[in-house]
């Protein structure tokens, strides 16, 4: 049988070598080995591969790679002793990050290796190499099953003239679900897997490719090919044989095999289908439908309602942060709950991963006869956020440096309307690390500089009083609005941000969305992490770094723009003409000369 080309995952680019090639070599051959034998320490050589591949760094030791992941003792003892062989083979100056001649270049990965083989599958390969036995079916994805449905969506998507050549995550269930009978979103009964579960398999057989974080989906050359097929066959323009049909079960079943290995593979994509109540585009199709003309004219009159709140079909709800219930002074925080309740404020208690207080529209579910409770309603957060500060707080969070990251993270949320609700400590204020003028400095700098919407109350009560006027006044401002979802991965669909949410259609994230987006500890960028690093320099906002990532997006932009300077005084200079903020003004040379001194002095500075 001739063999099969190796499933691709990942990016579409072509990746950097490895900068430590005898280990990976190494752990491949000894992964190879653990294979053979039928040992499952193959998975755990096959882990420390894919943490290997992603480190930059050459490593001077196999000691060195205990700071990765899946890297422990007995592996880093393995590689030590293979180490010191090859210096006493080659030399103790025999070089270590590149592989002696003649040897042949080890691949970043090798996953399909690890993909589990049945064994009928297996003994029908040993058949073929004898002469016999018979030929290994084709995968083709059952009608209107998930594969089925996101091939034939990819497919056409990329039929379109000017189509950008991939879909989004929730763009690809969005317009897929009206091709499948099983939800993309939410789990059936006494299961755990949706239509998005083929997805993997889709990726396995090397007919989708996923690349870039936020994920996107495109066909490869295979996949592209099947996809024809399948439209074709839909249009009863050609019969083929079905070959190897798998069911959406089988395709889960597969899926949960240990041996398949997903580079690209996220948190996101497993989180996310454990909450299906929060996706905002569960549409399941009736199962006796067929792909007819009518189908598709029926599926395209429902696409705009795809996602969208008519008026009256939805609530307003304040979302209230848990921290602001628990810990600290208890009794403080109880007030608030108490205050909210006696003025009958619709609210809800939940873990918000930015800010102290938001609203949602939650679309009201009527209860399902025969299930105990009422399936849970879709959200769509309204672009309004409060971060609630008393004066300590705000003393202590400028001391240790929250207070910057946090306006920082505001203003990255999504959300176009941040408010600091800001309570008086009143005499405590005086006792307080620093003078009462800074304090007011930095509320105002907050309103005038970064254009938060600031409002001063002196207790509790007059936070939880402001609280219920806003959801008062949210509930009036929207009632007669058409609420649409949007996403924030798609590109130049975040909405005008002259917005005010009041007229007939408003244009909103899911609250699922902006709660995993708004992850402290999620996985950063080198820009991301380079603007954080700018940030930490005293006189530097969140403005002026932002100013300075459109010239150099990142360390290694900036230092060579450094080393292509002149003179040390052109390097001082170098960022002083950056023009910041709306009044456009410069960052001026002092502000220059500390950036450079941090990133152009050679040792600790004085």
């Amino acid at each position: 049988m001739p063999t099969s080309e190796p499933v691709r995952l990942g990016r579409k680019r072509a990746l950097p070598s490895c900068p430590n090639p005898l280990f990976l070599q190494w752990l491949t051959e000894l992964r190879d080995e653990a294979k053979e034998k039928g040992l499952k320490i193959q998975y755990t050589y096959q882990k420390a591969i894919s943490s290997l591949n992603k480190y930059p760094l050459p490593l001077q030791n196999a000691k060195e790679a205990k700071i990765l992941q899946n890297f422990g003792d007995g592996i880093c003892k393995i590689l030590d002793e293979k180490l010191q062989r090859y210096y006493r083979e080659n030399g103790p100056d025999a070089p270590s990050h590149t592989l002696p001649k003649g040897a042949p270049p080890p691949g970043r990965q090798d996953n399909n290796s690890l993909a589990p083989s049945r064994k009928k599958n297996a003994a029908g390969d040993q058949r073929k190499e004898g002469g016999g036995g018979r030929k290994k079916r084709e995968y083709i994805p059952q009608k209107r099953s998930g594969g089925y449905a996101v091939l034939l969506t990819l497919y056409r998507q990329s039929q379109i003239p000017g189509s950008k050549g991939y879909m989004f995550k929730m763009e690809l269930q969005r317009e897929a679900q009206p091709l499948c009978d099983k939800s993309f979103t939410v789990t059936d009964v006494g299961s755990k897997y949706t239509a998005w579960s083929s997805v993997s398999t889709l990726i396995q057989k090397n007919l989708v490719i996923k690349t870039h974080n936020p994920a996107r989906y495109s066909l490869t050359e295979e996949g592209l090919a099947l996809a024809e097929r399948l439209e074709s066959i839909k249009d009863g323009t050609e019969e083929v044989d079905r070959g190897e049909v798998r069911s959406e079960g089988q395709e889960e079943e597969e899926e949960d095999s240990p041996g398949v290995v997903d580079l690209t593979g996220s948190d996101d994509d497993e989180e996310e289908g454990t909450h299906p109540a929060e996706s905002l585009t569960c549409v399941v199709q009736p199962r006796g439908e067929t792909d007819g003309t009518a189908q598709n004219s029926q599926a395209t009159s429902r696409k705009p309602n795809l996602g969208s709140l008519l008026p009256g079909a939805y609530e307003i709800i304040l979302c209230v942060d848990f921290i602001e219930t628990t810990g600290g002074s208890q009794h403080r925080k109880q007030e608030l709950v108490k205050e909210l309740q006696r003025n009958g404020v619709n609210f809800d208690v939940r873990k918000l991963n930015v800010g102290d207080f938001l609203w949602v529209a939650r679309e009201k579910v009527e209860p399902v006869p025969g299930q105990l409770r009422a399936p849970a309603g879709r959200e769509l957060v309204l672009d309004y956020i409060v971060e609630r500060k008393r004066m300590d707080d705000l003393c202590g969070s400028i001391i240790d440096g929250r207070f910057r990251e946090q306006k920082f993270r505001l203003k990255r949320c999504g959300l176009r309307r941040p408010i600091y609700l800001v309570e008086e400590c009143g005499t405590a204020a005086s006792h307080l690390s620093l003078p009462e003028s800074t304090l007011q400095q930095a509320i105002v700098n907050t309103q005038v500089v970064d254009g938060f919407f600031v409002k001063r109350v002196q207790d509790v009560r007059e936070s939880a009083a402001y609280l219920t006027v806003m959801t008062r006044h949210l509930t009036k401002l929207y009632q007669n609005c058409t609420l649409i979802c949007r996403s924030r991965e798609l590109e130049g669909d975040g909405g005008s941000d002259d917005d005010d949410g009041g007229g007939p259609s408003c244009s909103l994230i899911s609250f699922a969305e902006f709660n995993h987006g708004a992850v402290k500890n999620k996985c950063q960028t080198v820009r991301e992490v380079f603007a954080r690093q700018l940030m930490q320099i005293s006189g530097l906002s969140g403005d002026k770094a932002a100013a300075i990532l459109e010239h150099y997006n990142s360390p290694h932009s900036l230092l060579t723009a450094y080393e292509q300077c002149v003179s040390e005084a052109d390097k001082e200079k170098l960022l002083s003409s950056i023009r910041y903020g709306k009044l456009k003004r410069n960052l001026g040379p002092a502000l220059s000369r500390t950036v450079c001194q941090l990133y152009c002095t050679q040792g600790a500075l004085s």
